[in-house]
């Protein structure tokens, strides 16, 4: 069953401590490229989900939640006991609050419209709008 006009999606870091919602439908969905959201997520690129602030509700773990100032205008939160990168509000994007799509518990119906900051990717990150290879790898643990 497909949610992508449910009227809101729970999310979380990977231990649990952080939960949080937010109200859909979502503002936009997008691929960062940039050198710092590839920086925090060790990651070629980070997906994101902007959604309205005032539909954004932090459920639980307040008291573990970090905050970061990655640079005048922007905050980054993640878990302080995992590590799991959750959330990025800057000032240059007034009243959104943006989550990872990875940490949502369903991301179905939430495809990236956009690649944002393309021209910072890495090198070896391609997209010329053809399917991409699955790679599905063992599940022995490796997670």
């Amino acid at each position: 069953m497909s949610t992508a006009g449910a009227a809101s999606r729970a999310g979380g870091c990977l231990c649990g401590a952080v939960r949080y919602r937010v109200g859909m439908p979502a503002l936009w969905v997008a691929h960062c490229h940039c050198s710092m959201c590839r920086r925090a997520q060790g990651a070629a690129f980070v997906t994101w989900v902007g959604t309205a602030t005032d539909r954004f509700v932090l459920e639980s773990g307040r008291e573990v939640l970090q905050r970061f100032h990655s640079s005048p205008q922007a905050t980054r939160s993640f878990c302080g006991r995992c590590g799991s990168p959750l959330f990025f509000e800057s000032s240059r994007w007034p009243g959104e609050t943006h989550v990872t799509l990875a940490s949502l518990d369903d991301a179905g119906g939430l495809e990236p419209q956009a690649h944002a900051y393309w021209n910072s990717r890495v090198s070896w990150c391609e997209w010329h709008g053809r399917e991409l290879v699955h790679v599905e790898p063992d599940q022995g643990g490796s997670d």
